[in-house]
């Protein structure tokens, strides 16, 4: 049976293709209808998708569908098709979900900026590489997709080319996720030269008869090299630095790319190769490492942020290392449910600052807000349920899937991992009520709107803050309802359900085993494992340390940002140097700057520029010129008209030829 799935990324390829090429001449209505039409389409076939996908019998999944032969190299072959099981299918249903209620939103949003049919086109050009990426059949189709997304994040973070800051991080964004790839790249060659092939189900029935590497071997190198490049597409440390200046796009693109979609991509390529890491537990708790630092590091730097997108922006990095937590102890159900929950929540999130930057003519500061509630009282709502959503309140859906990773991070025996995610969790709550309240209570600090300064993403005022239109409210009121009950479809056994999302992706993580976990866990999968560990009662006890985290950061956001408003300012002077130095995030971009990109610049500059291009390669074709000129001038003198000098180089020559003919003639 074929599901014919390749029309879903090519409804999207169409309408950007449509709108890309034709679009500058269609009116705004046309536009939208193509880009919405190609989304809403994608999006009603994924859903159709779902339903087939649930008769499928379990000898049926993964279901794959080959198309053609896309090159042959040797014994080599990769071929365009797709691979459809419980995982992708997540993806899909997030991907074209979250992506069509974004492209509604941008409707509004985006109403009176030029470049409107540009703007759509990369985002229709964007759900297509996303999709190529996630129901790719084999590594090298993924990695198409893999870097199309980079493409598409690069055109639409630097959508406002004529602004500095914006060109600037585009070109940043392209860059530092260039060092990923190579990682990546690498891994893929490896596994070429060592199994033949990148499809994954000849990999992954391949790496079935791997035997669990005790130490560092060949799968522990394709993992750490696979890490790599999950680090430089979702932003984990050290390749985390591009994304809190990819904010400089426009707010639905901030939501798309780097809250829904493209950053989940790292934590999607390690979930599909868990049969590389779980036979590699060196590389696994690297995974698990590297998130928990993540999160906790980038949590403290949204602390201290006071442009709204940028707390978002390193929210989004911590919560991202959350789910390479998950990942890196075992538990990829846990990371998977942890990225579906925080597609909407953050996208929220991001669509929620969007409209209050819409209602306020542009500005961004957090400073310059309060009060907003009484403007915007619907925007207000919808932000709330994504503020207690993210800080980790029940019965809302970032509660479940935080606290399974946090639970199965102690389970597998990483207590000091557990804590510090912990530690990071009371951290988020803390800088995102302390958003959630600079922002909507106390009373509004900034100029009236129309008198604002506007820069790119400004959206004109009317006088005093106002609520953006429908067509912008509607979205945000769906993804509240998402991230409300979005996480009931994981409620654990101890609290009475049935862990059905995690049951859902067993399958697809059959392979998980004892060794595999970096606590060394007796178990097959990541729920028997906890029930192996801890009786109900603890972890009901753990679910409530959670909980309190959260209620603490909540009270201390409400104690200096409500109730005594003049103790920040204080805290900061008294912390003096560590203050600024934690708002300057650390100083890492100057770290950067200084040993690694000034370094390369000074060395291409004087070295390839001046050294090879100026004097090697234009020296040789300056100088062969200047060679011919003198050389021409030197013959030149010879033709002087002058009877007796012919003569003279006549005997001249004469004299070299009887020379070399004696000379000839003696040997």
């Amino acid at each position: 049976m074929s599901l014919h799935l390749w029309i879903i990324p090519l409804l999207p390829l169409t309408g950007a293709a449509i709108n890309g090429l034709l679009g500058k001449r269609f009116p705004k209505a046309v536009v939208n209808a193509i880009a919405l039409g190609s989304t809403a389409a994608a999006f009603a076939y994924a859903l159709w998708v779902a339903v087939q996908f649930m008769g499928l019998r379990a000898d049926q999944i993964p279901h794959i569908e080959h198309y053609a032969t896309w090159m042959t190299a040797g014994s080599f072959t990769a071929e365009y098709g797709i691979y459809l099981d419980q995982l992708s299918l997540v993806m899909l249903l997030i991907v074209t979900g979250v992506g069509f209620l974004i492209h509604i939103y941008s409707v509004g949003y985006m109403e009176h900026e030029g470049g409107y049919y540009r703007y759509f086109a990369y985002l229709n050009i964007f759900m297509f590489f996303m999709l190529t990426l996630i129901l790719a059949n084999n590594y090298l189709l993924m990695f198409v997709g893999w870097e199309g997304v980079g493409l598409a994040s690069y055109l639409l973070i630097g959508f406002w080319f004529l602004k500095d800051s914006a060109a600037n991080a585009g070109k940043k964004a392209f860059i530092t996720n260039r060092v990923g790839d190579f990682g990546f790249l690498i891994a893929l060659f490896l596994l070429i030269k060592h199994i033949g092939s990148l499809q994954y189900d000849v990999v992954f029935k391949a790496l079935a008869g791997y035997p669990v590497e005790a130490s560092a071997g060949l799968l522990t190198a394709i993992g750490l090299l696979m890490m790599v490049g999950a680090s430089g597409k979702s932003a984990q440390i050290p390749l985390y630095v591009w994304l809190p200046d990819a904010m400089e796009g426009p707010t639905p693109v901030s939501a798309l790319i780097h809250a829904a979609t493209m950053v989940t991509a790292g934590v999607y390529m390690v979930a599909r190769s868990n049969a590389v890491f779980n036979r590699a537990p060196i590389a696994l708790m690297v995974v698990a490492v590297i998130g928990t630092l993540t999160a906790i590091f980038a949590a403290s730097i949204g602390i201290v942020q006071t442009d709204i997108k940028k707390v978002l922006a390193y929210s989004t990095i911590s919560q991202l290392g959350y789910m390479f937590m998950g990942c890196g102890v075992a538990a990829y159900g846990a990371g998977i449910f942890h990225l579906m929950t925080h597609a909407f929540f953050k996208a929220l999130l991001f669509l929620s600052a969007g409209a209050i930057i819409h209602g306020i003519g542009g500005d961004q500061d957090m400073r310059h807000m309060g009060g907003l509630r009484k403007y915007m009282p619907k925007t207000f709502w919808c932000m709330t349920v994504a503020t207690f959503t993210i800080a980790g309140f029940p019965p809302l859906a970032a509660f479940f899937s935080k606290d399974e990773i946090l639970w199965a991070t102690w389970a597998s025996g990483n207590h000091v991992l557990w804590l510090i995610g912990l530690i990071a969790a009371a951290m988020t709550s803390f800088y995102m009520f302390r958003l959630w309240f600079m922002t909507f209570f106390g009373e509004y600090r900034g100029a009236p709107a129309e008198d604002s300064h506007h820069s790119h993403d400004a959206h004109g005022g009317h006088g005093t803050p106002h609520e953006s239109p429908m067509v912008m409210i509607v979205p945000l009121m769906i993804l509240a309802v998402l991230s409300f009950v979005g996480g009931w479809v994981g409620i654990p056994a101890a609290l009475g359900g049935s862990d059905r999302f995690d049951h859902f992706l067993d399958p697809v993580f059959h392979s998980v085993t004892a060794e595999a976990a970096p606590g060394g866990q007796t178990t097959a999968t990541p729920a028997e494992g906890r029930a192996e560990h801890e009786e109900t009662s603890t972890e009901l006890l753990f679910m409530a340390i959670s909980v309190g985290a959260a209620a603490l950061g909540f009270f201390g956001a409400w104690y200096l940002y409500y109730k005594r408003t003049d103790l920040p300012a204080k805290m900061a002077h008294a912390a003096g140097g560590l203050y600024t130095f934690v708002l300057d995030k650390y100083k890492v971009d100057e770290f950067y700057g200084a040993v690694i990109i000034r370094p390369i610049v000074l060395a291409s500059t004087n070295i390839l520029w001046k050294g090879i291009d100026a004097t090697l390669i234009d020296g040789a074709v300056n100088e062969s010129a200047a060679g011919a000129q003198d050389v021409s001038d030197g013959v030149r003198q010879m033709q002087s008209g002058n009877i007796r000098s012919y003569a003279g180089w006549v005997a001249f020559g004469a004299a070299v030829v009887i020379a070399f003919m004696v000379w000839k003639g003696v040997r």
